[in-house]
């Protein structure tokens, strides 16, 4: 879904905005170098890099989890991740540099797209799996989560 909305802003949103709900919800093409908000922007290699890591941790221990909770906010984070690493990597200038395509904008807050959206969410159920203690891995006596 990431990639499908990029390339349609990328098609329709490059001569003008699109007002969904007046100045409330627009849709905005940029082109975002930096991390979220648009911080970092001369770090984009770093930024591609972490997010590299991060995604082989994702994998490596979603592997091991049990539980379908766990399993569908790690792979949000994971899916989010790789639409915006896929920016960084095949977007001139490419190699890790690449600017990511941002396209969601309410009124004041930073241009957003899906990717981001499913990292939020994504992070948000994390911390509220860790908050209620609920198991990353089956329990000794084998209840599933």
């Amino acid at each position: 879904m990431d990639y499908a909305t990029k390339v349609w802003a990328v098609k329709f949103l490059t001569d003008s905005d699109i007002k969904v709900i007046g100045n409330l919800i627009k849709f905005s093409l940029t082109f975002n170098k930096g991390a979220a908000f648009s911080l970092a922007t001369s770090k984009t290699i770093f930024l591609s890099s972490f997010a590299i890591c991060v995604g082989a941790a994702i994998i490596y221990f979603g592997r091991k989890t049990e539980s379908s909770k766990w399993a569908v906010a790690l792979g949000l984070v994971l899916g989010g991740i790789c639409g915006n690493l896929a920016d960084r990597i095949f977007r001139a200038p490419g190699g890790l540099q690449g600017a990511v395509v941002d396209w969601i904008k309410f009124a004041h807050w930073p241009t957003f797209n899906i990717a981001d959206s499913s990292v939020v969410l994504g992070g948000a159920c994390l911390l509220y799996l860790q908050m209620r203690k609920i198991p990353y891995r089956n329990n000794i006596s084998g209840s599933a989560n």
